[in-house]
């Protein structure tokens, strides 16, 4: 995984940010027993997703890669091991 950067993007970063804050507010909703509170959490935690797959539409997350570029690594780091 560390070669890959995975999630290391500004759209993961962001998407997760926010769905963590989300989660926060959930959680502190949910002790103090306001159910409003902890579903509008939720729906935070939600809007976090969608602003992550906004900015990756927007090509600020991780760039695909063709299938035969990806097995050339693979091969070429199963050679060098």
């Amino acid at each position: 995984m560390a070669g890959s950067s995975h999630g290391h993007t500004p759209a993961a970063w962001t998407g997760v940010t926010i769905a963590f804050i989300g989660f926060c507010i959930s959680g502190a909703f949910m002790v103090l027993d306001i159910p409003l509170g902890f579903w509008a959490g939720l729906v935070v935690v939600a809007l976090g997703g969608v602003v992550g797959m906004a900015m990756k539409a927007a090509g600020l997350g991780q760039k695909q890669q063709a299938p035969a570029r990806v097995q050339a690594r693979a091969e070429a780091q199963l050679q060098s091991s």
